[in-house]
């Protein structure tokens, strides 16, 4: 019995099996679609901003390791 699960870009019914390579996509389009939004932050993951600290009077630059 397979499992079917919906496209999260066009809600496409996908099966869920190592013959459907860009799972949970129903394509590689829809997988370049949500990696997009991803980049152009349309998609996140919520949380609380995390503040920069400066550096300590090199110009603000990070330290380099």
């Amino acid at each position: 019995m397979s499992r079917t699960v919906p496209c999260p870009t066009c809600q496409k019914a996908v099966e869920w099996s190592p013959e459907s390579p860009w799972r949970p996509f129903c394509s590689e389009r829809c997988k370049l679609i949500d990696l997009g939004a991803w980049f152009s932050e349309r998609h996140a993951i919520p949380g609380e901003e995390i503040p920069v600290v400066q550096g300590e009077g090199d110009g603000g630059e990070p330290p380099r390791h």
